[in-house]
């Protein structure tokens, strides 16, 4: 069977070089990532799946599977690219709190879902991400200090394994491929649904404050202070914003699992800074955490670089405040511990994030030129803060060209190449980051 006779095992679409579609239908929702794939196949159903994995097994092809792509790797030259969207069901149900979602659900179908149920599953910052792309590289959200990471949140996920067989994985029916599939990425079976848990949500303050770059320094004091003793229970964000064809701002974001009163109280310091130019925060809707920090729904280009820091003292923030940050869009520093920094009984592959912080610095470069500005302007802040970086960072924030080896201890690789190599032996499937090269 050719790629082009595949077609008529198919019901979604199949699209092949040389289609007048194939350009549209291979790019990523960012921009800036090239995807020189074989083909991509716009699967109808889970049966779809099944078929495309054993064509691709017998003519020793390999698959990828993507839902829209907002952190492409890039590294698809040659394989078939699966996309996901119609896989798109979401079902919440409040009695037991959890949700089973397709393998193209996005996090503000799920949000809105449960959000008349209050309950809520582990988001990050944007809502039109990829759910199972954050449970199968960890997924480290607003909410994980508290309650850990998405990936150990999971119950169950219906796939089909190597050679096209649908399969049910779970702790009881394959504990060491259910470890894996939590945070180890996508390279050990072909995920067509997911179950996970639910959390009860019945109060959810959130919102920002904005104030002019200027009192950057006051707001990074205060943001270092307010971290410093923060419950589990609040999530804070600092950032260094610089919008096309606006003036440089500085922002503090945050989340927190109580009431109004207490996280004013944790806040405070916030609201000695004079000139703050906007303060969303509030009690908010489950269904409007994906709002909090603003980000872009739309495609374009972005480039992205992640490190983890040991930690934002004095000195530290000094280094970070004294430079403007331009060509990039932003700079954000995200306060991690908590339940992050704890390997929980019976968790995934996903590791703990013992560093205190994140560093994420993103750009949005509209030519090659500016795209040589923003990777070195991202190098000369590395550069500056060498002495805090740990050298290791989360599956879902690698970049381009980085490689799993920074994400996972030397042990956990070991067993995770061994899985791969026990299921999938001819190499059928790639996760965005493969475990083996």
């Amino acid at each position: 069977m050719t790629l082009n006779d595949l077609r008529q095992s198919i019901k979604g679409r199949v699209v092949l070089r040389g289609d007048e579609c194939f350009d549209d239908a291979r790019r990523a929702w960012n921009r800036a990532v090239d995807q020189p794939v074989l083909a991509v196949v716009e699967v109808y159903d889970a049966e779809d799946v099944a078929t495309l994995v054993t064509y691709a097994r017998q003519e020793r092809l390999t698959v990828t599977a993507q839902q829209s792509g907002h952190r492409p790797s890039g590294d698809v030259e040659g394989v078939i690219l699966l996309r996901t969207e119609r896989l798109n069901d979401v079902a919440v149900n409040p009695d037991t709190r959890t949700a089973r979602v397709g393998a193209g659900a996005m996090w503000d179908q799920v949000l809105m879902a449960g959000s008349p149920h209050e309950l809520a599953g582990l988001a990050g910052s944007s809502s039109v991400v990829s759910v199972l792309g954050s449970a199968l590289g960890g997924g480290a959200g607003w909410f994980g200090r508290k309650y850990g990471f998405a990936a150990n949140s999971v119950r169950a996920f219906d796939a089909v394994d190597a050679d096209g067989l649908p399969i049910r994985v779970t702790a009881d029916s394959d504990p060491d491929l259910f470890w894996a599939m939590r945070g180890g990425g996508g390279d050990f079976a072909m995920v067509t649904a997911m179950e996970f848990d639910l959390l009860p949500m019945p109060a959810l303050y959130g919102g920002r404050m904005l104030w002019a770059v200027d009192q950057a320094p006051r707001v990074l004091d205060a943001y270092r202070e307010i971290t410093a003793n923060a419950p589990d229970e609040l999530s804070a964000w600092f950032t260094l914003l610089h919008l096309p064809d606006s003036p440089p701002l500085v922002t503090v974001a945050a989340t927190f699992l109580g009431g109004p009163a207490e996280a004013r109280s944790l806040l405070r310091p916030l609201d000695d800074i004079d000139g703050v130019i906007a303060d969303s925060r509030c009690v908010i809707p489950v269904g409007e955490l994906g709002g909090i920090c603003a980000e872009s729904v739309d495609p374009g280009p972005e480039l992205w670089r992640t490190e983890l820091l040991t930690g934002l003292d004095d000195r530290a923030a000094q280094l970070l405040l004294a430079k403007p940050i331009d060509p990039l869009t932003s700079v954000q520093i995200r306060h991690l511990g908590g339940a992050l920094a704890v390997d929980p009984p019976g968790g995934g592959a996903v590791p703990a994030l013992a560093a205190p912080y994140m560093l994420a610095m993103l750009g949005t470069p509209r030519d090659l030129a500016a795209t040589a500005a923003v990777r070195a302007k991202m190098n000369e802040i590395t550069d500056t803060l060498g002495d805090y970086l740990t050298g290791t960072k989360p599956y879902t924030s690698l970049a381009p060209g980085e490689d799993v080896s920074l994400t996972f201890p030397e042990s956990t690789l070991v067993r995770l190449r061994a899985l791969k190599r026990s299921l999938d032996p001819h190499n059928v499937f790639r996760g965005k980051f493969p475990i083996l090269r």
